[in-house]
């Protein structure tokens, strides 16, 4: 199961935007909804090529209400998450899965929300500290080499 995350822009309630608009309520319609942090929309998929066409489907509501889309693809890694932009190319085989380790946004997590990313390269293995703030825990997401020097 590959998974699908939106983190809705804070000054949206972005589940109440999702489902009462008929198109997204329709393309959501056979997936179990969670909310695994605040201000989210999660859901399961088969495939890593259904969560890209998913979000491709969700596209208009990404754009005016989603600050971060994320896929958790388990034969890529089965803790850090993936950027849109770099499942894509993932799924699209311009990617292999065993370079998408090196790039990385680390966000906090403070009481269930993502906080201020910090983009930082993984060396020799090891993931540098979150150091923006004190927080809970924290949240790999994976990134393109486009997203990470942009």
């Amino acid at each position: 199961m590959t998974r699908v995350c939106l983190l809705g822009d804070p000054d949206v309630s972005l589940s109440y935007e999702l489902l009462s608009r008929e198109t997204a309520r329709d393309a959501l319609a056979t997936y179990d909804i969670e909310e695994p942090f605040e201000n989210s929309v999660a859901v399961d998929t088969v495939s890593l090529g259904a969560a890209v066409s998913l979000l491709n489907d969700l596209n208009w509501y990404l754009v005016r209400f989603v600050d971060e889309t994320l896929v958790l693809e388990p034969s890529v890694s089965r803790e850090e998450w993936l950027s849109r932009d770099l499942a894509r190319a993932v799924r699209d085989g311009a990617v292999p899965p065993e370079e998408t380790d090196q790039r990385l946004k680390v966000f906090g997590l403070v009481d269930g929300e993502p906080v201020e990313p910090m983009f930082v390269r993984r060396i020799q293995g090891r993931t540098p500290e979150y150091d923006l703030r004190d927080v809970d825990e924290t949240l790999v997401v994976r990134v393109s080499e486009a997203e990470f020097s942009g």
